[in-house]
């Protein structure tokens, strides 16, 4: 079965004849601005596999960017989303209810790790559309016009979204941009002030954070806070405990609340269903939580999760939409949950993470362009640098990695805010043997590439 087999490449280069004939008309039909670097067609995908029209194999590890944690064509999912298909494909949840949106939102309240005992959730299309509604519902809620992100952060690329997320070549020449978005220095402690241990440095990052009340908005005008508790494209860092007690602090303190983007952490990837359960086993949860991506295994869905005080701030009419918590959708979402929880993925998550940790460090030994490995579950970042003592970031060098692995059936990709990290995103049932050929790709390329180069 292909969802078992491992990489192979078949035809003398990538892409072939068939997939190139596919790519050659995407480049005559589509924009150029969805980007596209991976001479990769698919033709079927099964699990951690996909395979092209010329029958060559590729191992993924990019997972839709985070979406396919249960893996390609899961086939409960496939046979749950056939079975509400028999039925009927879509009602406008404002106009007509149908029962799968209902039991959804019962699951997800039951599961997402919000302040308060009881939760209400309603659902949209997608990650960047949760964090709109996120952040219009804080507004008013608290009726405060401000937000606070990150450096590092992506929250999508709606105009809002664009506002709020760091890297600015998103947005260039799109503007002009909504105001009300205030920004604090992350956490990255990789890349922190010279000199300090880690104790030092994230007081200093929480001194950085309170001095956005002095220049950008006054506490009393702050909204909400807006976090990934594992950054994404910032190059897949974990927001350190110890700075969320500090953060929690300081929006209690303040009546600010604190909205946690696991559009990509979610859905077991980090080791728990959400990365905020870590959080929530200290007594420091989010009030408001946003998750997609892998919610419904590949079919578009989105959700935002908070106290029923919090929700039930919002008139009628202010939120929701017309495909949001499409039937097939909420299908889709119902087994993907069933299958995460019965064949306990967050468990298979960690063991992953385990496994790609250890390799990697061996790596970070290993290699003087291995600068970093940082992770949380099996959503893992390895750092690339020109070398260790500069730490001078080689976004070249991962571009060849990418490349490399590629021609030799492996997916990967890119993250950082420097494009100089290479991003960990597998599906989480991907067999022992898979990860291994895996890391057998991946080493090669990077020695091939740091020493060819270098």
């Amino acid at each position: 079965m292909l969802k078992n087999e491992l990489p192979h490449i078949f035809t003398s280069a990538v892409p072939g004849p068939k997939a190139a004939e596919i790519l050659k008309q995407r480049r005559e039909e589509v924009p150029d601005g969805l980007g596209c670097i991976y001479p990769c067609v698919m033709k079927d995908a099964k699990g951690a596999i996909i395979e092209d029209p010329d029958g060559n194999r590729f191992l993924d590890w990019i997972g839709g960017v985070g979406v396919l944690n249960v893996g390609h064509a899961h086939p409960e999912v496939i046979d749950a989303v056939k079975s509400q298909a028999d039925l009927y494909f879509h009602g406008m949840f404002s106009v007509v209810t149908h029962p799968g949106y209902v039991e959804l939102a019962k699951k997800m309240n039951s599961i997402v790790p919000v302040r308060g005992e009881k939760k209400r959730t309603f659902f949209v299309n997608s990650g960047a559309e949760t964090i709109e509604n996120a952040v219009k519902i804080a507004r008013v809620y608290t009726k405060r016009p401000n937000i606070i992100t990150f450096s590092g952060a992506f929250h999508g690329r709606t105009l809002l979204t664009m506002t709020m997320t760091a890297k600015k070549s998103y947005s260039e020449g799109i503007g002009p941009f909504p105001d009300g978005v205030c920004r604090a220095q992350f956490p990255y402690l990789y890349r922190g002030p010279e000199g300090m241990d880690e104790e030092q440095a994230l007081a200093h990052y929480i001194r950085q954070f309170q001095r956005v009340f002095e220049e950008s908005s006054p506490a009393g005008q702050v909204a909400a806070v807006v976090v990934e508790p594992v950054q994404g494209e910032g190059g897949f860092i974990p927001v350190p405990l110890e700075y969320v007690k500090a953060l929690r602090k300081i929006c209690d303190d303040n009546g600010i609340l604190i909205i946690a983007d696991e559009v990509q952490s979610g859905i077991g990837r980090t080791g728990r269903m959400f990365a905020s359960c870590y959080w929530e086993e200290l007594g420091l949860a989010p009030d408001i939580i946003t998750f997609a991506k892998s919610i419904a295994a590949g079919l578009p869905l989105g959700g935002i999760t908070a106290r029923e005080e919090i929700m039930q701030s919002i008139p009628g009419g202010r939120i929701g939409g017309t495909f949001g918590g499409n039937a097939l959708s909420c299908a889709a979402a119902l087994k993907v949950l069933e299958i995460v929880e019965r064949d306990d993925l967050c468990g298979r998550a960690a063991d992953i993470g385990e496994k790609c940790m250890t390799r990697f460090n061996s790596w970070k030994e290993k290699y003087e362009q291995v600068g970093d490995v940082r992770g949380l579950g099996a959503m893992i970042g390895i750092e690339f640098v020109k070398t260790k003592a500069g730490r001078v970031p080689d976004a070249d060098l991962v571009n060849r990695i990418i490349e490399n692995c590629v021609h030799h059936g492996l997916l990967i990709e890119n993250a950082g805010t420097f494009g100089n990290v290479i991003r960990f995103l597998a599906p989480l049932v991907i067999t022992d043997e898979q990860l291994e050929a895996g890391f057998i790709i991946l080493e090669d390329a990077i020695h091939t590439c740091s020493t060819y180069w270098n």
